[in-house]
């Protein structure tokens, strides 16, 4: 499996730190799998700063991207995804949503731009609020399936509120199915309580 993570300029690290680190550093993830490759994808091959600051230079562009059946296209949120000229990561997004064998999730920003280039307009889905949705994008149709609650999947296609990161995440690595489902339902209740017994049953599902 191929991980493509779109780099926008001002990219919201928050949204997908976690979900790095638990692809990257492999810690809680099935051995019976090979570990997911993480690929950077840029709009074009230009560095881009974070909203953190941080430096980020992009593996690939959108032009050289190949998603096949089982991969992931994650779009983060950001500060650039409305001023931004990010037509060609939607075209992307579209064939990944039609495909049904891949996986699309957008947070925060990108799925404000999501929703006005009509990708909600059929599916449930949420976003920082269904108000600023019908605000800000003039061709959005989907209000009658906005759901009202930090992250929301429809088959192939994940969703989240600028909040709801942590949710983001989670269903990200359920739709993947790169953890043990003990081991998510552990780390998904250690994060939520911060009871030591769910670091536990971690470690336990892992053996």
């Amino acid at each position: 499996m191929t991980i493509f993570l779109y780099v926008p300029d001002m990219l919201a690290d928050m949204e997908v730190a976690q979900l790095l680190v638990e692809v990257n550093s492999g810690r809680f993830l099935r051995k019976d799998i090979e570990k997911p490759q993480i690929v950077k994808v840029g709009n074009d091959m230009q560095p881009i700063k974070t909203m953190g600051g941080l430096s980020i230079t992009p593996d690939i562009d959108v032009d050289a991207m190949h998603i096949k059946d089982g991969d992931l296209l994650v779009l983060p949120g950001g500060m650039t995804w409305q001023s931004g000229n990010h037509q060609k990561i939607v075209e992307a997004a579209k064939k990944v949503k039609a495909n049904k064998n891949s996986t699309l999730a957008a947070i925060c920003g990108a799925t404000i731009t999501l929703a006005d280039n009509g990708l909600f307009d059929d599916i449930k889905h949420t976003s920082n609020s269904v108000e600023y949705l019908k605000m800000v994008c003039k061709n959005y149709r989907g209000e009658h399936l906005y759901e009202h609650k930090p992250a929301a999947v429809d088959e192939n296609v994940i969703t989240a509120s600028e909040f709801g990161y942590f949710d983001f995440t989670y269903e990200v690595l359920k739709k993947i199915n790169v953890m043990k489902s003990e081991t998510l339902d552990a780390w998904n209740n250690l994060y939520k309580t911060n009871e030591a017994r769910y670091f536990f049953a971690i470690m336990k599902s892992l053996e």
